[in-house]
């Protein structure tokens, strides 16, 4: 067996692992995305979860088959995602054959191309960002997946119609109203709710017939995305809400928290009603 090859296998049994991912889909499509296509050419600027940035001894793409977090832009200190916990979120978010899926910050498409097995023939990946850098190399590294549409725009403003499953990739104040709109009936939301630093709290949201069910999911640190200030249509109560119900402080105070859900009512575009179910 290569070297790379060997890499690849552990690769992916350490996003296994870590991750604790019980998906067997998951993990296949992980383990057949090639990673160095989507970050130029090395050496790399790669780090770990809490850990600063290093360089690669050298352009061998062996040493992108860790569990790492790997420059995308390393001025803004913009990653491309922790494999293990972006494998956790597809497992848990359950995306089946035939979804639709919309990307918010999809980078150089990585992750796009994952989602784009997981999704199959049948289904579509939608994947936006508003950084035209990003997007050029994105259309050139998913070139001839014919189920994954790429579009430059303000993922805040659109994200192309309804979705099965609409995935967050940078930290916000809060759930997006169209973020909740665009959902189909039971489609999930993962969002990253992250305060003045990059550090937050990871939700899944889900549409019900009466409501929205949100459940946190674990904490993050993540880049901030363009547009958490310019959401005046979402009533300040929500945010204060959020802030103070969800905020990591909160869920780091108690040790024993494990999980936290919450139901969500919609009335005229705006979430006003917000009743707290468990926190056990």
């Amino acid at each position: 067996m290569s070297g790379l090859k060997a890499a690849r296998r552990d690769f992916v049994e350490e996003i296994r692992s870590r991750g604790k991912i019980s998906s067997p889909q998951v993990l296949r499509a992980f383990a057949t995305t090639p990673r160095e296509p989507f970050f130029g050419e090395g050496p790399w600027r790669v780090r770990g979860a809490i850990r600063k940035y290093c360089t690669t001894v050298n352009a061998d793409p062996i040493h992108l088959y860790q569990d790492v977090l790997v420059a995308i832009d390393a001025k803004r200190r913009l990653d491309s995602g922790l494999p293990s916990l972006w494998a956790r979120l597809f497992d848990i978010v359950g995306i089946r054959g035939s979804e639709r899926v919309v990307q918010v910050g999809c980078g150089t498409g990585y992750f796009s191309v994952i989602l784009s097995k997981l999704v199959g023939p049948r289904g579509t990946v939608v994947a936006i960002d508003c950084d035209e850098a990003f997007i050029q190399r994105a259309r050139q590294n998913l070139h001839g997946l014919r189920n994954v549409r790429v579009l430059c725009r303000d993922g805040c403003r659109d994200v192309g119609g309804t979705a099965d499953v609409i995935i967050v990739h940078a930290g916000f104040t809060y759930p997006h109203p169209l973020w909740l709109d665009s959902l189909r009936p039971n489609g999930r939301l993962i969002v990253p709710l992250t305060g003045p630093s990059r550090q937050g709290t990871l939700f899944k949201i889900t549409r019900l017939t009466s409501g929205y069910q949100a459940k946190a999911v674990g904490g993050i640190e993540i880049y901030s995305g363009y547009g958490r200030s310019n959401m005046a249509v979402v009533d300040k109560r929500l945010e204060r809400w959020w802030e103070a119900m969800f905020s990591v402080r909160s869920l780091r105070r108690d040790p024993h928290v494990k999980d936290r859900t919450c139901w969500l009512h919609r009335k005229n575009s705006c979430l006003s009603t917000l009743v707290p179910e468990t926190s056990a």
